[in-house]
C-alpha cells in the first residue's frame, strides 16, 4: 500500500525531534513538547512514526548527525544530502528496514544499539547470554566495557532475563530518572516519553532501584511479583504487580476491567498513526485477550461487545466514538 506524502516542514520538525529526544540530554519539558506536538496532528504523528522506522532502517547513523544536515544549508554537498534524508523519510523506507531487522545484536566488543519501529518486537541474547525482548517504539544502548553490564532504556518497554556472568559484573538498566540493579532475575522496565516516570515490574528474583537525584540513599528492594514506579527524585510505593507485565512478549494484550481510553493508549502503541478514544466513551470497561498482530481486528470487534462505533478516516487515523456521536479530536 502506498502512503501519503507529508509537508516539508512537518518532516522536518519530525527529525528536529528525534534528534532532540535521541540525543540523551533532553529535559522532561522537552519530552512534553514533543509528545504535544504529535497529539496535535495525525500528520505529526504519521511523520514521527517515519522518522523512528527511518531510525531504524539507519541504526548506525545518530540523530544528531541528520540535525547536523538540516542546520548547514551552507554546504552543498550537505544539502544534497539532507534532502535525499528527508526523501527517504517521506516515503519511508521498507527495504533499508527489512535490512536492518538481519543485523547482528550486539558486537563483538559488547556495544551495541537496539531499537524496534511502531508494532513490531524483537527478542535477542547478549553476550553473556543475557535474553532481551523489546516491546513495541522502543531504543536500548547497551554497554559491557565499564566493568558493569548496562543497559539504557532510552524509550519504549523492555524485559531482561539475566544471566549469570563468568566476570560477576553486576547488571545495570538506567533510565533518565535512575538505575535498576538486578539480583538474578526476569523484569520488565517501562519509560514512555508521555509518562513522567519509569515503571518497574519483577518476575523473578528482585532489583535494587536508586533514584538519579538520590544516589547515596538507601535503594529501594522490589521483589517478584511487586512493581513500582520512579522518578528521578520520587521512589512511589510497592504494589503487587500486573498479572501479565510481560504478555506482549508473546504477542498478547491483556485487558482486566480497564478503562477504553487507557486500552485505546496501549493498542496505539503498537499500530502507526493515531488511536482516538472519545471521552463519552473513555471510561468504559474492557476485558479480553487480544493478539496484536492484528490490530485492525481488535478495533473491528469492539462494537461487538462495547456500545461504540469505531471511524475510519485514513488508513493512520481511526477514532473510538459514541454510537450515535462525531468522533473526537
Amino acid at each position: 500500500m502506498s502512503t501519503p506524502p507529508l509537508p516539508r516542514t512537518v518532516v522536518r520538525m519530525a527529525a528536529r525531534w528525534l534528534a532532540c529526544l535521541q540525543a540523551g540530554r533532553a529535559t522532561a519539558a522537552q519530552h512534553a513538547a514533543c509528545a504535544q506536538w504529535r497529539r496535535a496532528d495525525p500528520l505529526h504523528e504519521l511523520a514521527w512514526q517515519r522518522a523512528e522506522r527511518l531510525q531504524a532502517a539507519l541504526v548506525t547513523l545518530p540523530p544528531a548527525v541528520g540535525l547536523q544536515v538540516l542546520d548547514r544549508p551552507r554546504d552543498q554537498g550537505r544539502r544534497r544530502a539532507a534532502r535525499q534524508t528527508m526523501a527517504v523519510l517521506a516515503a519511508a523506507v521498507p527495504a533499508g528496514y527489512l535490512a536492518w531487522r538481519g543485523t547482528q545484536a550486539d558486537s563483538a566488543d559488547g556495544t551495541a544499539t537496539l531499537t524496534t519501529a511502531t508494532g513490531e518486537r524483537r527478542s535477542t541474547v547478549l553476550a553473556d547470554g543475557t535474553r532481551l525482548h523489546l516491546n513495541t517504539a522502543s531504543a536500548v544502548a547497551i554497554d559491557f566495557q565499564s566493568g558493569l553490564r548496562r543497559v539504557l532504556l532510552r524509550q519504549g518497554e523492555v524485559q531482561i532475563e539475566t544471566a549469570h556472568d563468568a566476570q560477576q559484573r553486576p547488571f545495570v538498566v538506567d533510565t533518565r530518572h535512575g538505575r535498576i540493579r538486578a539480583l538474578g532475575t526476569r523484569f520488565v522496565v517501562r519509560r514512555r516519553d508521555d509518562e513522567a516516570s519509569t515503571l518497574v515490574a519483577v518476575e523473578q528474583s528482585a532489583v535494587e532501584v536508586q533514584t538519579a537525584q538520590a544516589p547515596g540513599r538507601p535503594p529501594t528492594r522490589v521483589e517478584a511479583g511487586q512493581q513500582l514506579r520512579f522518578d528521578a527524585a520520587v521512589v512511589q510505593p510497592l504494589r503487587p504487580a500486573d498479572p501479565q507485565p510481560a504478555a506482549w512478549t508473546r504477542g498478547l494484550l491483556f485487558a482486566r476491567d480497564q478503562r477504553l481510553a487507557d486500552f485505546a493508549a496501549e493498542l496505539g502503541r503498537h499500530r502507526p498513526g493515531v488511536l482516538r478514544c472519545a471521552p463519552e466513551v473513555a471510561a468504559l470497561r474492557i476485558s479480553g485477550v487480544f493478539r496484536l498482530d492484528d490490530t485492525d481486528a481488535i478495533l473491528a470487534a469492539l462494537p461487538h461487545t462495547l456500545p461504540v462505533r469505531v471511524v475510519w478516516r485514513t488508513r493512520w487515523w481511526v477514532a473510538i466514538a459514541a454510537p450515535s456521536a462525531p468522533p473526537s479530536g
